[in-house]
């Protein structure tokens, strides 16, 4: 058993099993042994790939969506442009590269990254030194002004809670120790808690043994970033893997060395998730008065803010060596088989706001 694992066990043996959320913040956010404060996640030599990583017109492509976005804002001045979980910073200095094609935006903007790991806080030290960006903790540290937020591959790791279906209730799904005592396995409690009242009601026929999964976190997030851009004017961008519309399903899930990995071993040594429900984030962001945007496939959300032109414009001066990690980089970020439809983009903006780049349809009111 790891450390963090010897840790988690003995919280468990004096106050009993625990949430998949404790655990799941145990093992991604523990200060010492947890997975992000530990280690560069990222990259071939890490544990998985994100888009930013695949191909810089990812970040180029979101670079000049915010540029767009600050346009229809009335271009503020100052404008703080946020990042949720910046990863290595790659996404974030692309998008500048990109959006000194408009240098009226690049002297308007302040950048400011919300990242807890100080592993990661070092490396995006390095990649964006000529942006001086300030860092928090959480959202809550950043200062009031017209925003606006991007957040590629951040809410799915956020803590989700599980409830099984069983005798026609919700129970919660928790954590205990396994049988030979060296281990976890899920157990499901005995009645139903006050919990499950969080469980959407248009669940309540599902099946005996199916899952629900919830995940307050992202809908606090989501409820308090669309508070300030309908208070102060903004727009959100968010990118993610996950469902459209809220469901049944256990997609609670851990990758190391690019390969899955059992969720409940070795805490701390592999990266954990789950899929957003998109729906459930939307509907937060609405109630707390955003006018909601998608959400839309990322392949057909890239190619509408034009990922072929941008792959045809690199491709002009490419070598073959080049070419051939261009076209497969593009082609990673669209194509169904690959990131383009599990990939989900989602978008708020203050409620006067038309609908931005790459969201054709009207604002959910």
């Amino acid at each position: 058993m790891t450390p963090l694992g010897e840790i988690i066990a003995q919280r468990i043996r004096a106050t009993g099993p625990i949430t998949v959320a404790e655990y799941m913040t145990e093992a991604l956010q523990h200060a010492r042994f947890g997975y992000y404060a530990t280690r560069d996640p990222l990259g071939a030599a890490g544990d998985f790939i994100t888009a930013p990583e695949v191909s810089q017109v990812f970040g180029e492509l979101i670079g000049l969506w915010c540029a767009d976005a600050w346009t229809g804002l009335g271009r503020p001045d100052p404008l703080l442009l946020i990042e949720l979980g910046p990863g290595r910073g790659t996404l974030m200095a692309d998008a500048l590269r990109a959006i000194r094609t408009v240098p009226e935006f690049r002297r308007a903007l302040r950048v400011h990254l919300v990242e807890t790991s100080p592993a990661l806080r070092v490396l995006q030290a390095k990649a964006l030194a000529d942006a001086n960006p300030t860092w928090h903790e959480a959202l809550d540290t950043v200062p009031e002004a017209p925003l606006i937020a991007i957040a590629n591959e951040f809410l799915d790791a956020l803590p989700i809670r599980q409830f099984q279906r069983c005798g026609g209730e919700w129970r919660e799904r928790r954590i205990a120790p396994g049988a030979d005592g060296e281990s976890f396995a899920f157990v499901v409690e005995r009645e139903e808690s006050l919990a499950a009242a969080m469980v959407s009601p248009r669940l309540s026929d599902a099946p005996e043994g199916s899952i629900a999964e919830v995940c307050p976190p992202a809908a606090a997030l989501c409820a308090g970033l669309a508070q300030r851009i309908a208070r102060v004017g903004g727009a959100a961008l968010l990118i993610d893997y996950g469902h459209p519309r809220t469901a049944c399903g256990d997609t609670l899930q851990a990758v190391r060395g690019h390969r899955p990995h059992p969720v409940l071993e070795a805490p701390g040594a592999a990266d954990i998730t789950a899929h957003v429900d998109f729906e459930a984030v939307a509907e937060a962001a609405r109630r707390a008065g955003a006018a909601v945007h998608g959400p839309v496939a990322q392949g057909a959300f890239l190619r509408a803010l034009g990922i072929e032109l941008r792959e045809r414009q690199l491709l002009a001066s490419a070598t073959a060596e080049q070419a051939q990690r261009i076209r497969s980089g593009v082609r990673r970020l669209i194509d169904a088989a690959e990131m383009g439809t599990l990939f989900k983009v989602l978008a708020f903006t203050h409620p006067a706001l038309a609908a931005p780049a790459g969201f054709a349809e009207t604002a959910t009111p």
